[in-house]
């Protein structure tokens, strides 16, 4: 096992219909508003930009990410991360049954190319893994929450 490669999977459940949780995700630079753990998001292009991220643990993460897919129509939104984490992130959004909603699957493939974190792999991995489940569900609540706020015009 490689102790510097992870694999997260979350699925979020949201009261509000695909297209409108697409056009929030895929305005990355506005993440901070809504996301407590992202803690800034600065574009360089229009396919490129960087982020800091911090969750619980006092460390902030690095990455510059390049847009991969941005599509719509199937709901998908996938880019490529270097710095800190190296690999990918992508959410996939599809309706529930009857309009119910969005179900967001966000899936990532990263390895930790952060000196600390790498020298930390071992002991801390429950740890960094426990941080990454934080973020996620401040992220759900913030979406959620802006969601809410900002509906969809009818």
């Amino acid at each position: 096992m490689d102790w510097c490669r992870y694999r997260f999977r979350s699925v979020w459940r949201l009261d509000a219909p695909p297209a409108a949780v697409y056009a929030v995700l895929e305005r990355a630079e506005e993440y901070p508003r809504w996301w407590p753990q992202v803690r800034e998001v600065v574009p360089r292009d229009e396919h490129t930009g960087t982020a800091r991220f911090r969750s619980l643990l006092p460390y902030d993460l690095f990455v510059t990410a390049e847009a991969r897919r941005r599509d719509p129509a199937a709901g998908v939104l996938e880019v490529a991360m270097r710095g800190d984490l190296e690999g990918w992130a992508r959410w996939t959004l599809t309706a529930l049954p009857g309009g119910a909603g969005t179900r967001a699957l966000y899936e990532q493939e990263v390895e930790v190319r952060s000196p600390l974190m790498r020298t930390l792999a071992v002991p801390g991995r429950p740890l960094f893994r426990a941080n990454h489940a934080l973020m996620m569900r401040g992220g759900r609540r913030g979406l959620a929450a802006h969601l809410r706020a900002s509906p969809p015009p009818v």
